[in-house]
């Protein structure tokens, strides 16, 4: 029962995780589809690089983190509660939002890179992994300002943190890491351009 409780979370989080409110944004406010402009990624940093730090940007991240934290923080509660398994849970709903982000049946599947969903997820399945790599992210994204390259930094080093530091139950790092490669593997078009010398770099304020 555990594990098909935990089925059911990340179900419920896929749902949920679906919900991209920089496809939702982008037609309400600015009557435009993101996935015809930029880099055609409908998620966060392609919005933020096509209408900088505007209130709609705010609204998209604060979108993708609301509907990470619900779902994932309620399975935790719920299965640490019920099964004294909350770190497993919170695993399990947080991977099911990040395919709910990337593949969303709301969207015949066409997605974003859940790379918000991913890091606004983490810090229910371990804080400490999370700060940790969070730091390293924020150093190379503000050195190299490569959003791509902090992403997957982020992406494959949490696993290994968690592994460091331990967890309950090896199912969690085994979901971690299928979660780590889903970012990676969502950035393969950021990888080609990287290659090409043609990826774009990230900075606070829009480029004109």
């Amino acid at each position: 029962m555990l594990y098909l409780n935990c089925l059911a979370f990340a179900a419920f989080a896929y749902l949920l995780g679906g919900i991209n409110g920089a496809i939702i944004l982008s037609r309400l406010v600015y009557k435009e589809d993101i996935r015809e402009l930029g880099s055609k990624n409908p998620g966060f940093t392609n919005f933020k690089r096509l209408h900088g730090f505007a209130p709609a940007t705010f609204a998209v991240m604060a979108i993708d983190i609301c509907k990470t934290i619900l779902p994932v923080l309620l399975a935790k509660l719920v299965m640490q509660h019920t099964y004294g398994e909350g770190q497993l849970a919170a695993a399990f709903a947080l991977l099911g939002c990040m395919l709910g982000h990337a593949f969303p049946v709301w969207y015949n599947f066409k997605g974003g890179k859940a790379v918000m969903t991913f890091l606004a997820g983490v810090w229910f399945v371990d804080w400490r992994a999370g700060l940790i790599c969070f730091a390293i992210f924020v150093v190379i994204l503000f050195t190299v300002r490569f959003m791509s390259v902090a992403s997957m930094s982020f992406a494959v080093l949490f696993p290994v943190a968690l592994f460091v530091l331990g967890c309950r139950n090896p199912i969690t790092l085994v979901i971690m890491a299928v979660a780590g490669i889903l970012v990676v593997a969502r950035h393969h078009q950021n990888i080609s351009r990287l290659r090409a010398g043609t990826e774009s770099k990230f900075y606070l304020k829009k480029k004109k």
